[in-house]
């Protein structure tokens, strides 16, 4: 995969705001500086940045809007896969799409995740720290780097941001084909490869936080799909991000044949139901 961080800036037409990497690109040998240290510069550059301190937490009623108002714009395929998917869940069988314990990943996480989440913006980064997924980790960098030449896929994607005032545009390539494109918990695609995300994050005021995602997935959609999806910031104790383990719920405390504290796996139905004891 070729480095498209031209074509992305061209595409954006913005200019980077200065970060780490631009301020101390090169060391005296020439060789480039791999996460040189914040300069006094960048700190106080964060002083420009809009505050996304603290706890966020998804808005539930936006999210069942979109499924109705603004479904993604699937090929007869996949229509047709949802459909069913539907169906299926309407009759209490609902399709096991996030029962594997993998990460919700790129795009399901920012589109039908139900966890609060902490944002965290440092010079040359910004941090998404999530309760589900073992404690969920999204990294976009911010820092004057371009996309990796052939990066390997992942399932949050190599993510590469860029401030335009108080807005944050992210691009984002290279995730896993599996990565689900996601409706509900029950609804949704694999992406097939070749996605591309872009993404405008901003504040729509002070503690409501917006992510507008324009998804590209050609082997899946017809055309690019554009939707947001709204965050509140939350100042409740009582609501801070807890640890969050998918196969927690798959094992109950035991003893071990030797007597020392263990976990035993609790059996599940197909669809991630625990299976009524007999």
């Amino acid at each position: 995969m070729r480095n498209i961080r031209r074509e992305v800036m061209a595409l954006l037409g913005i200019s980077l705001l200065p970060g780490p990497s631009m301020s101390q690109s090169t060391s005296k040998s020439d060789k480039p500086v791999i996460n040189p240290p914040p300069t006094a510069k960048d700190w106080a550059d964060m002083a420009k940045l809009p505050d996304w301190s603290g706890l966020w937490t998804h808005v539930r009623s936006d999210q069942d809007r979109q499924m109705k108002t603004n479904p993604p714009p699937w090929n007869e395929k996949a229509a047709k896969i949802i459909e069913w998917q539907y169906a299926e869940e309407k009759a209490g069988r609902p399709p096991p799409l996030f029962q594997n314990c993998l990460p919700e990943a790129m795009p399901a996480w920012m589109l039908v995740t139900h966890n609060a989440m902490d944002l965290i913006v440092y010079p040359g980064r910004v941090f998404m720290l999530g309760e589900s997924d073992s404690q969920r980790l999204r990294r976009i960098y911010t820092d004057g780097r371009g996309h990796t030449e052939d990066p390997d896929p992942t399932f949050h994607g190599e993510s590469i941001g860029v401030w335009k005032g108080q807005e944050l545009l992210v691009d984002t390539i290279a995730m896993h084909p599996q990565n689900y494109i996601a409706i509900s918990e029950a609804q949704g695609i694999p992406n097939g490869g070749d996605m591309h995300i872009k993404e405008r994050m901003f504040l729509q005021k002070p503690d409501v936080w917006a992510d507008e995602l324009t998804i590209t997935a050609p082997k899946v959609l017809t055309k690019p799909w554009v939707t947001t999806r709204i965050y509140y910031r939350q100042r409740l104790r009582r609501l801070d991000v807890v640890e969050g383990t998918c196969l927690e719920g798959w094992f109950k405390p035991a003893t071990d044949k030797d007597g020392y504290p263990s976990w035993e796996r609790i059996s599940h139905d197909p669809y991630g139901n625990r299976t009524p004891p007999k």
